[in-house]
């Protein structure tokens, strides 16, 4: 049955998934994605200095000044942080559009800047000589991803049909890349701006918001305890088969994960409860804790291993695992197509995920405000992630404990295998030099 099992996802889910992870609008979401994440980095570190971490009525001399310093220059604090993560959207819009038009090998700057004006144009109406920012941050997102697409897929649509205006060979080419944008430009005013104006006017909401109400049940869906764990297990079954699972599943739900942040920073600056769990410093630091499978603590184990290789496996391993890099150890284990540790490598973050999922649901630790490095350490990112919440770096290393456990036996039985093999080893070349 096993082997059955093993038979199906590498030559049924492991084809699936290698097709859909170099599919060129996924791939062109997550790069956008990514190429909009210092942005969002440095603006959530600045988050943290303006609500600090202490209590209004703390007697500690530091928090009084902390927060006195934060409540005075509040506005100074936030300005690059509205700048930043609370303009995202804007960065991403631009970031999609680039990617799409490189795999089509179309001209991707004025694709980004296009994208980048239809996405303003919607998104953020100007009145009273302001524009509004409401959607520019993460309730933009799955709007900006929409405007990414279209207009790439317009730009390429006229490009193969050969419409444009037609210019002179001896005119620049940057002349000739701005004039191309022109019809591309009007089609999106005589398309998209007018279905705008229909639901403002009519049902008084703009296209993102329509768009934010569409998807809001599947936002809402994914926040839950079931979603996390089909995630984790879907993640790790990619792993399994030799695909980079993090990569696939982190570019689909790298929308979510930004809008839930999205929504938890607005409730933190009007003062009212975090209403979301399920962020990516949640998965980055809770689930996975040393990388995919939480692997830190076998990472541990392979240190002190009585076998050469997995002992040599831990040493070349354990410094990248602290920044939550363990593609030496998953392969090198290996860990891929190694029914051994198949059951270890799953079951040890989705008891993560339940464990924290159940802690921060009760307010036991602190929900994620703010975007954090992804190989910062684990307790360490926990805790910067919530404002530095000291219990969130506490519950990481109690996780930690609780992967040992569950890794231990399964350890024990694959270092006997490897020992046998080696004496085997040993013995052969003794027999060849006797």
């Amino acid at each position: 049955m096993s082997n059955a099992f093993f038979d199906f996802i590498e030559n049924k889910i492991s084809p699936i998934a290698a097709r859909a992870g170099t599919q060129r609008h996924i791939m062109a979401v997550r790069d956008g994605f990514i190429g909009a994440m210092p942005f969002m980095i440095v603006g959530s570190f600045l988050l943290v200095f303006a609500f600090p971490p202490f209590s209004p009525d703390t007697s500690f001399a530091f928090g009084q000044w902390w927060l006195g310093m934060s409540k005075q220059y509040f506005n100074e604090i936030m300005t690059p942080f509205n700048m930043s993560m609370g303009i995202m959207a804007c960065y991403i819009s631009a970031g999609i559009a680039f990617n799409l038009a490189q795999s089509y090998k179309l001209d991707a700057f004025p694709c980004a800047m296009l994208s980048l004006m239809t996405f303003l144009l919607i998104a953020a109406p100007m009145k009273d000589g302001a524009l509004s920012a409401g959607f520019l941050g993460g309730t933009g997102i799955f709007t900006t991803i929409i405007v990414g697409i279209y207009v790439t897929e317009l730009m390429r649509f006229l490009k193969v049909r050969n419409i444009g205006i037609k210019l002179p060979e001896q005119v620049p080419e940057k002349i000739r890349q701005s004039f191309n944008l022109l019809i591309p430009a009007l089609i999106v005013i005589l398309t998209i701006y007018p279905l705008n104006l229909f639901l403002q006017h009519q049902f008084g909401m703009l296209l993102p918001e329509a768009i934010m109400a569409i998807f809001k049940p599947l936002i809402s869906a994914a926040d839950s305890l079931p979603a996390i764990l089909f995630a984790v297990f879907l993640c790790h079954i990619l792993w399994f088969a030799g695909i980079h699972g993090a990569a696939i599943v982190g570019g689909i739900l790298q929308p979510f994960w930004l809008v839930n942040l999205g929504l938890n920073q607005d409730a933190l600056a009007a003062g009212q409860p975090l209403p979301h769990i399920f962020i990516e410093s949640f998965w980055q630091y809770f689930i996975t804790i040393g990388g995919s499978g939480a692997t830190f603590a076998l990472v541990l184990m392979y240190t002190r291993s009585k076998s050469a290789h997995l002992r040599s496996i831990g040493k070349l391993g354990v410094v990248p695992a602290c920044f939550n890099i363990n593609e030496p150890v998953i392969f090198g284990s290996p860990i891929v197509m190694n029914p051994v540790l198949f059951f270890p490598f799953i079951v040890a973050p989705m008891v993560n995920a339940i464990i924290a999922y159940t802690a921060a649901s009760a307010d036991l630790i602190g929900k994620v405000i703010s975007l954090v490095p992804w190989t910062a350490p684990a307790p360490i990112g926990a805790a910067w992630s919530a404002g530095w919440q000291v219990n969130n770096g506490l519950l990481v290393l109690g996780l930690l404990v609780i992967d040992f456990l569950i890794y231990l036996p399964f350890f024990k039985v694959y270092e006997k295998q490897l020992l046998a093999q080696e004496a085997e080893m040993e013995a052969e070349m003794n027999a060849q030099t006797a």
